[in-house]
């Protein structure tokens, strides 16, 4: 029997990205090819991301691109999933003539069903179920990021209800997955040659939460460090009010676990905060920043700032940036307010002017970048441990790869000078120069 050929392409985060993996997971090999070229694919599925006004965009826009392929490829059947449907359902029905399927956030497992419904000339259009589904160990999982790095979502959905955040209503409320589970997935990622495991959720300090078997992140980080052949361990996305004592002494302490931490604090102002719906207070923030610093040595630390949030003062704006310029971070992330439908904050007065977001989101940046590099410069003469990813974009007398210190896909790299390497090795490398975001270095022999 001819296999019909699937092309996905997924937009956003890296937790769209595992959505995306277990959507064609539930594909029948038997019946399905995955492949990458959209001009050749008789099915295209784009996961789309619906979390700020930017993203949306960039959704819609892929889809009417991907849409081409219908006219001037082989594409029968145009599948929209993700974040955009479960927002958006009735409106892109409407407005998106070209799709043949829309399915939302927690739909992958009736992906089969409602692809051989369309084949077959039938079914419905519009598919969008609440948010319910919780992936496991269990679940097939095609990976499609490279095979020594990988993300492992260990919840999903959110309970923080920040006035400016649309996601508990694309993703539903905190869903934590079993200890057992998310050790039995990391387990057989490391077996097929994963060296990185980052852990990803809307939230990794709430993991267990929900649960009534006494689950958390410390107990979770204990058991996923005994797994032997498993070198990187990287946290990503905490909120500052659920970094204990015991994470960070585990942190400090584990070798397995990357001394850095994503920790989003979008803002300092304590009015700006509390308009935000944030649990915490500029207090709060100042003393889990000296905490961490002085108990987890050499501590990689990122966080992101929301510029531009409704009624936010230039002297509040002012406040901010001398914060920033305190030089607290490593890495860095800003986000121009999004005013979004269906959120607290759309309805707040005192909606700042885009173009005062623009020149506030410059100056944040131009501040950080300044730190970056000095913070970069002081890495010269180092032996760092730097996991090895493949030839450069730039010239292929290179290898390229990232430090202990950068995540995957929102840091920068290292560009490596002298020395053999294979993909997917961790070797130490002595840094030699820098930039602002990337190192540059030679790989340690002896």
């Amino acid at each position: 029997m001819k296999k019909h050929t699937v092309s996905l392409v997924s937009l956003g985060c890296p937790k769209n990205l595992v959505d995306a993996e277990v959507m064609l997971g539930h594909l029948p090999p038997d019946r399905y090819e995955i492949i990458t070229d959209e001009a050749q694919a008789e099915i295209i599925i784009v996961n789309t991301c619906a979390f700020i006004q930017d993203a949306q965009e960039e959704s819609v826009d892929t889809i009417l691109e991907v849409a081409d392929y219908k006219k001037n490829g082989n594409c029968r059947l145009l599948v929209v999933s993700g974040c955009l449907p479960q927002r958006y359902r009735e409106e892109l029905e409407r407005e998106l003539p070209e799709v043949d399927l829309f399915v939302g956030t927690a739909d992958a497992p009736r992906m089969v069903a409602l692809l051989e419904e369309k084949i077959a000339g039938s079914g419905v259009r519009q598919a969008v179920s609440d948010p319910s589904f919780l992936y496991d160990h269990t679940t097939p999982r095609v990976k499609s990021s490279p095979f020594y790095s990988t993300y492992i979502k260990i919840a999903e959905g959110c309970a923080n209800h920040c006035s400016y955040c649309i996601i508990p209503r694309l993703r539903g409320t905190l869903r934590s997955r079993s200890i057992d589970s998310v050790v039995a997935e990391a387990r057989r990622l490391v077996s097929q040659g994963v060296a990185e495991i980052n852990l990803i959720a809307q939230d990794i300090t709430a993991y267990g939460a929900d649960r009534s078997d006494g689950a958390n992140l410390p107990d979770l980080l204990r058991a996923l460090t005994k797994i032997d052949e498993l070198h990187w361990l990287r946290l990503l996305y905490a909120y500052p009010d659920g970094v204990s004592d015991e994470l960070i002494d585990l942190v400090a302490g584990e070798e397995k676990i990357c001394s850095y931490l994503d920790i989003p604090l979008q803002h300092i102002d304590d009015e700006m905060l509390k308009q935000m719906n944030r649990r915490v207070s500029e207090q709060q923030v100042r003393e889990l920043v000296a905490r961490l610093r002085e108990r987890i040595p050499d501590l990689t630390l990122r966080t992101s700032f929301i510029v531009g949030f409704p009624g936010e003062t230039q002297e509040q704006f002012e406040k901010l940036l001398s914060f920033v310029e305190e030089g607290h971070f490593d890495r860095l992330g800003v986000f121009r307010y999004s005013r979004e439908e269906g959120t607290v904050a759309a309805e707040l007065p005192e909606q700042v002017p885009e173009r005062v977001k623009n020149e506030r989101y410059k100056r944040l940046m131009k501040a950080q970048a300044r730190i970056s590099f000095r913070k970069n410069r002081a890495l010269v003469g180092r032996v760092e441990p730097v996991l090895v990813e493949g030839v450069s974009e730039e010239t292929e007398l290179l290898l390229r790869g990232r430090s202990v210190r950068q995540a995957p896909d929102v840091d920068g790299q290292v560009y490596i000078t002298a020395g053999r390497a294979e993909v997917g090795e961790i070797v130490p490398l002595r840094i030699t120069d820098s930039s602002e975001y990337d190192l540059i270095g030679e790989i340690v022999e002896d």
